[in-house]
């Protein structure tokens, strides 16, 4: 299924909105993924969660550097929305991650770390949420996982032209959505590569894919700052994709 969104708002009107949310209380934790490397997280559950989710930054994969990505500017947002949230950060056995890095067995055994943290908390299906770069590391481990520890996966701006290719995408088994920004300038993430890797999910339960349009560019248009950052278009995304997860959540496991 194809849906398009076309609807531009003030920069000023968005980032009101998401500073005048309440922020839930978050906590670094380090977990133990492989043997002998630990896996950093940054959690914050929700009140009576329904769901949790694993954020996978873009970029280095280093949250401190990279504090304005998409999903570290939206995280709160889950949370109030009752799904409680643990945005993933580089393992401590490398100084960043490479998009190789992101495609492999070592990634999903670091995601597979988190998932098992979050089903720890609360008995509720855990989404792999991923941004740029991050979704070579979400839909990796939606791949590797599979439905036995993965309850869904959003892929966004997803660098379809580079680390994408190195997932197997037709392996993935649980409900998908693509989002992507028509107006999205990066070379890396051409918004024609949506609609292609969508026919690609052919084992998926669910799939689809929305297109959003707008955004504000500043600087690189890789960047968070962005329309592949959906910069000044973030409630054109967040709602839909929180709305997504409630619709196709599968039941507890």
């Amino acid at each position: 299924m194809l849906r398009t969104y076309r609807r531009i708002i003030p920069l000023v009107a968005v980032l009101a909105a998401i500073a005048g949310r309440h922020a839930a209380a978050e906590i670094s934790v380090n977990l133990s993924a492989r043997p002998g490397v630990t896996q950093p997280i940054l959690y914050a559950a929700a009140a009576s969660p329904i769901a949790s989710v694993i954020l996978f930054p873009g970029g280095s994969g280093v949250i401190a550097e990279i504090q304005g990505n998409f999903l570290l500017r939206v995280r709160g947002e889950f949370v109030d929305q009752g799904i409680s949230v643990a945005v993933i950060d580089a393992p401590s056995d490398r100084a960043h991650d490479t998009e190789r890095y992101r495609a492999s067995p070592e990634a999903a055994a670091d995601t597979a770390a988190v998932v098992a943290f979050l089903k720890q908390k609360v008995q509720a299906p855990v989404w792999l949420i991923g941004t740029s770069r991050g979704s070579v590391s979400a839909a990796n481990g939606a791949a590797r996982l599979g439905p036995s520890q993965v309850g869904g996966l959003i892929l966004t701006s997803s660098v379809w032209d580079t680390g994408m290719r190195l997932v197997s995408l037709g392996s993935i088994a649980v409900p998908t959505m693509i989002v992507h920004n028509r107006d999205d300038g990066c070379n890396e993430s051409p918004p024609s590569g949506a609609e292609s890797a969508l026919a690609l999910l052919s084992n998926a339960p669910a799939k689809d894919l929305v297109l959003v349009s707008g955004g504000i560019p500043r600087g690189n248009p890789c960047g968070a700052m962005s329309a592949h950052g959906y910069y000044g278009i973030e409630n054109q995304v967040v709602p839909v994709v929180i709305a997504w997860i409630k619709h196709h959540r599968p039941a507890s496991r």
